[in-house]
């Protein structure tokens, strides 16, 4: 086995060492380290077989499901690069990836077949031909070894402002995730996991696969259901989860009832991401779940993991994200370049092995987010307290400028989220004559707009205050948990 960062050498080393442990678990379904081995290897030598050269791009449409580590691991030992789809996007969306990555085959889950765009060379249905394929092909691994810093796969972001850009990331960059990962968040050998957040995102694929590449079993959560994951950190004694806030929500509101049902002593690690968690709901977590070490991180596509707040500090630090991660610079700049001092908002910048290669035939892009010097800006503003702990203030895009005066929304919605009965709130900047762009506010949950207010009064400087408050029964949000606030600026909702 060749001595490189590659995402496919993990399953090689515990195929050997522990080659009848589980590696992954999808419902009565149990997959071993030599049967994972062995599967990846068939495919990676049926797309061979069928014309694929190394370095050439195999497009994956599956949901959480046995088959997704397989699959994964068996592009990465042919030396191809994977290009993951979000199921939830339109045959349209998926046709614009497919043509941008180039991809010259297509892994697709047969109950998503009808999002299949045109006539793809290659297609390999999981549940009908992909079965068949790795039948034919050879057991042996096909070992074709590229340059641990080569892509991996190429992930598109959710084009929410304009075209989905496709992320290079490489080999290098992923398994030090892992590895990583496996450190701070408890994955690895002996350690079980549960893949909740949707393997085709960067994140729900990191510590998935992550569990598996460190010799971890991971359980697959085929969609998101509260009661569902609570019975399967039961049934498989699950010690380290990953979730993102919307996720803690809904669990909130099974009651406490619920969580008492099940025996959830063997969790001992939540990590979570997307966005920040409110206080309320993060001292939720902290009752609910006494025994268990709760990370805050922050990263994004394009730079990985950036920070985390680790347990030590979950309380003292609430509302930050922690400091810099392993291996990982950070410097936050003024709109002149000049590095701004604790307590000033700056956008966020970082340096790490965790950083894209670029973005897929787009260098105007890649040049617009980068330094000479190495460092990478996902575009967000972050406050550096006197101790060095970070909080993300809010996207550079989405910072208001009400009267000439900038507004962070995310200040506003940290205050809403304090109020009883609110369940979450997302804040964003409209058109206004007057103003220049008026603060509008959208909230979910059993409250009043006039009640708001009135709080808000108390806790805001007058500039701050929302001219309109929408009651709404829930925030629009992607595959990866992020709000779309564009969807709710595009939005009828009416105050009450």
């Amino acid at each position: 086995m060749k001595a490189q960062l590659l995402i496919a050498n993990g399953v090689r080393e515990f195929a050997v060492a522990t080659p009848s442990a589980v590696a992954v678990v999808d419902g009565d379904r149990h997959l071993s380290y030599a049967a994972l081995h062995e599967r990846s290897s068939r495919l990676a030598n049926a797309l061979l077989d069928a014309g694929l050269a190394p370095g050439d791009t195999v497009a994956v449409l599956l949901g959480n499901q046995l088959e997704y580590p397989e699959v994964a691991c068996g592009i990465a030992k042919a030396g191809l690069v994977m290009v993951p789809l979000n199921p939830r996007l339109t045959q349209v969306e998926i046709a614009f990836v497919v043509g941008h990555s180039g991809a010259g085959a297509l892994v697709v889950d047969a109950s998503l077949e009808e999002l299949v765009p045109g006539d793809p060379p290659l297609v390999l249905r999981v549940g009908g031909s992909y079965e068949q394929a790795l039948a034919a092909a050879p057991t042996r691994d096909p070992e074709i070894w590229v340059d641990e810093n080569s892509p991996f796969c190429v992930a598109y972001t959710s084009g929410t402002t304009g075209d989905p850009k496709g992320v290079l990331i490489s080999h290098r960059s992923r398994v030090l995730t892992f590895y990583c990962s496996a450190l701070d968040w408890g994955l690895g050998t002996g350690r079980r996991s549960i893949a909740v957040a949707p393997m085709y995102h960067g994140a729900g694929f990191a510590f998935a696969y992550g569990a598996i590449h460190t010799g971890g079993t991971v359980a697959m959560l085929r969609s998101w259901d509260p009661e569902r994951l609570l019975t399967l950190v039961a049934e498989y004694r699950a010690q380290s989860v990953f979730l993102v806030p919307t996720h803690a929500q809904t669990l909130r509101a099974l009651g406490d009832q619920a969580l008492r049902r099940h025996d959830l002593g063997s969790l001992d690690t939540l990590f979570f991401n997307a966005a920040a968690l409110p206080v309320p709901l993060k001292e939720w977590v902290f009752d609910a779940l006494p025994g268990t070490g709760v990370h805050e991180l922050y990263g994004s596509t394009e730079a990985g993991i950036v920070t985390n707040l680790r347990p030590a500090d979950a309380r003292r630090k609430a509302g930050s994200v922690g400091h810099p991660w392993f291996m990982t610079e950070v410097r936050l700049v003024g709109d002149d370049g000049s590095p701004v001092p604790a307590g000033t908002p700056g956008e966020l910048f970082s340096r790490s092995p965790f950083l894209m290669n670029g973005y897929l035939r787009n260098e105007p892009a890649t040049q617009a987010c980068t330094t000479e010097d190495g460092f990478l800006t996902s575009g967000d503003i972050a406050v550096a307290d006197e101790d060095g702990f970070l909080r993300i203030v809010d996207r550079k895009k989405d910072v208001i400028i009400t009267g000439g005066l900038n507004v962070y929304p995310r200040e506003i919605e940290s205050v809403i989220d304090g109020y009883p009965g609110v369940g979450e709130s997302a804040v964003v900047g409209e058109p206004d004559d007057t103003w220049g762009e008026r603060i509008v506010a959208y909230v979910s949950g059993s409250v009043a707009p006039a009640d708001i207010h009135a709080y808000l009064r108390l806790h805001l400087a007058g500039y701050k205050l929302p001219k309109v408050i929408h009651i709404v029964p829930r925030l629009p949000r992607n595959a990866a948990g992020k709000v779309l606030k564009r969807e709710l600026k595009e939005s009828h909702a009416s105050p009450r």
